[in-house]
Order: C-alpha cells, then structure tokens, then sequence
C-alpha cells in the first residue's frame, strides 16, 4: 500500500504544478482529504489546515515532503478516528487509495456558445473600437487609441504673432 499511497501523493502534488512530485502544497493536500471522502463534522476544513500548518514543520515551509505528508495522514486519523494507531491510520490510507486521482469537476470549461467568436472579431466592432484595428483585423496600437496630429497644414504650421509680416 506504501507505494500505492506514494503515487498518490505524487498524482496530487504535481496537480497544477506539472512536474512538481516531491512535495504537496496546502490546496492540493486539502483538495486530495476532499476528494477521498475524509471530511466529516470531526475532519473538516478547517482541522485539515491546522494538520497541514502543524506537519509541514514551521513557518518557513510551504509544502510537505512525503514523509511529512505520512505524518499529516496520521494526524487525520486522531482528528477523524479518535487516535493515531496503526489500525486507524491504516484504515486513512485505504480511503486515500481508493478511487482516481486528481479531478477537475467544478472548474470552468470552455464556452459552447457562439458569442465569444463576435467578442474577438473586429470586424463586428462599432463606434470608436472599430478606429482601433485595420481592415484585416490587426490593431494599429497607440495610434488606434489616440488622436494624433500630424502638424501639416495652415493652421497646423500656425506659429504664433512673431511670424506675421510686420508691415501690415
């Protein structure tokens, strides 16, 4: 069971952390206790982030090691079992090896719907966002965005009095 339990643990440590097998971090430790099915009224969220704070050994750590890890599952099963002996801790690893790993029900996916493609066309863009972008499509950067002038003309090259001729 230990190695199956190592897998485990590596499976939720790499968790949005692709790579990341040596350690856990406190959402994925605190995301695999609910996703096992170990939270009850004596387990509950809030127990499972003093278990995390108390294993991982001090304020300078952010993650627990495997054996920490090991450590914290014992201290789940005082907090849900009543004690920390090997048949109880035995019985907190049988429910963390049992079923799938990581999953991400509950998470945003991409939409089904046909308005996003409108949002990113600018061809359908109006009014002044319709200045921003060229005809193929592509932005014309800052001077999409700003009025700029270019100085030419009669009243652009306007000097001020001191260039009127002086005779009139």
């Amino acid at each position: 069971m230990s190695k199956e339990l190592k897998g485990v643990f590596e499976e939720y440590a790499a968790f949005g952390r692709p790579g990341q097998t040596k350690d856990i971090t406190s959402k994925n430790f605190s995301k695999m206790v609910k996703e096992k099915g170990l939270l009850d009224k004596k387990l509950n969220t809030t127990e499972v982030d003093m278990i995390f704070t108390r294993a991982k050994g001090g304020p300078g750590n952010k993650v627990l090691t495997y054996a920490q890890f090991e450590n914290a599952l014992k201290m789940c099963a005082k907090s849900k079992l009543g004690s920390d002996s090997e048949e109880n801790y035995d019985k907190i690893k049988a429910k963390i090896c049992a079923g799938s790993g990581p999953s991400t029900s509950g998470t945003t996916g991409v939409s089904k719907t046909g308005g996003v493609a409108k949002m990113t066309d600018a061809s359908k863009y109006t009014g002044s966002h319709k200045e921003r972008f060229d005809e193929s499509g592509k932005g014309k950067g800052i001077s999409g965005r700003k009025d700029l002038t270019d100085g030419s003309g009669y009243v652009g090259a306007y000097k001020g009095k001191d260039t009127f001729d002086k005779t009139h």
